[in-house]
């Protein structure tokens, strides 16, 4: 969202972002495209050396996203950028991304997630994401759990940063669905911005518009932006694998859901903004999440689940996987599918197949790698 409104301002943007769905291309944006194959190249080979260099001097290499993240500053310095919208891979203080000195730092909801690395309470987690904001620096903080909050407003005060809250600066002010999205009103720092809208589901993109528009707001100072410049950029939005309508007929949503935080979105979005009769999800999760709890999220709107398996190494065998959504669902609730492609094409003979004209809509979400990967499957069987 902060890439489409800068571009629509007229600034030449990069965007550096974390996982792919489907090409390790589309991590680095140049003006809301993924860079091409060749740029890519270039831009590789000018770190190549020095990526030797590092493997070579100290005894733990360079990881990929450490790689990825060096290629896209030179990607940006390269062709050039006027602006760098930049994405923390994990946590905040010590993540690749952070050797940079942001002009405005934006923390969307904190949520669980990562604790191995990151910590087992959200005060934890909130401390190391804090470290992305600098002294004299700018920050945008969405709507936040108490002791969430407390511990940011910590950091921003340890520093001097200057800050806008959700709900104390700036707001969502009105919402509305809309066919394809949703209506927005948002009181900003320099102005109101009506009749926005935006072609993604759920409140809390809504909320997350109403962040990105501040953080840009933030940037120049706070002052009011052009109204039509906004609109366009907010209409231009796309958000692949979030709520993601990909096929009608039935009708197939993609949502890379992965923790309790993103399920519960998930789930509320479903419930307030779709009309289904009936959901059938088919889900696949990595190993190392909150699975129990991710779970226990989607059952309330989810009639029939379909557990399945990505490629992914770090996939939760589909065994393991039906036996912790079987003391959740009902057993008769839940099928077995270890093929993802199967699991997609029988969730979709069984919605066809549906009585007495029913709505039925296909769900498929539980980690990034099971959306990405459907996303190639789907769109196989509509070119078939």
């Amino acid at each position: 969202m902060i890439d489409s409104l800068l571009f629509n301002i007229g600034m030449r943007t990069g965007r550096y972002t974390s996982p792919h769905l489907e090409s390790f291309l589309e991590r680095i944006s140049i003006n809301g495209l993924p860079i091409d194959s060749k740029d890519f190249i270039f831009a590789y080979n000018d770190i190549a050396l020095y990526l030797d260099l590092m493997d070579k001097k100290f005894e733990t290499p360079i990881s990929y996203f450490e790689a990825m993240t060096a290629l896209a500053f030179v990607a940006f310095a390269e062709f050039p950028v006027d602006i760098g919208v930049i994405e923390a891979g994990m946590g905040g203080e010590w993540d690749a991304t952070n050797v940079v000195e942001a002009v405005v730092s934006v923390i969307t909801p904190i949520g669980f997630d990562h604790m191995a690395y990151l910590g087992n309470t959200l005060t934890e987690i909130a401390r190391t994401k804090s470290g992305i904001i600098k002294e004299g620096s700018n920050v945008v903080l969405a709507q936040q759990q108490p002791d969430v909050a407390t511990e940011l407003m910590r950091r921003v005060a340890q520093v001097g940063a200057n800050v806008a809250r959700e709900g104390v600066e700036f707001s969502l002010t009105s919402r509305n669905v809309a066919v394809g999205g949703q209506l927005l009103t948002v009181k900003g720092l320099g102005g109101v911005y009506e009749d926005i809208f935006l072609p993604l589901h759920g409140k809390h993109q809504g909320e997350n518009a109403a962040t990105a528009l501040v953080a840009v707001e933030s940037f120049f100072g706070g002052q009011e932006l052009d109204q039509e410049a906004v609109r366009t950029g907010f209409a231009q939005v796309a958000s692949p694998g979030r709520c993601e309508v990909v096929h009608r007929d039935p009708t197939i949503i993609l949502d890379a859901a992965h923790n309790p935080h993103g399920a519960k979105a998930l789930a509320q979005t479903l419930e307030n903004e779709f009309t289904f009769d009936e959901i059938i999800g088919v889900v696949g999760v990595f190993a190392d999440k909150e699975v129990e709890e991710i779970l226990r999220e989607l059952e309330p709107i989810v009639n029939t689940l379909i557990v399945t398996e990505s490629i992914s190494p770090r996939a939760l065998p589909v065994e393991d996987l039906a036996r912790i959504a079987m003391k959740i669902f009902e057993p008769d609730r839940v099928i077995i599918e270890p093929r993802l492609q199967k699991a997609i094409t029988s969730a979709i003979s069984a919605a066809k197949s549906a009585e007495n004209n029913e709505s039925v809509g296909i769900v498929i979400t539980g980690s990034v790698t099971t959306v990405g990967q459907s996303r190639a499957i789907i769109k196989g069987i509509e070119n078939e």
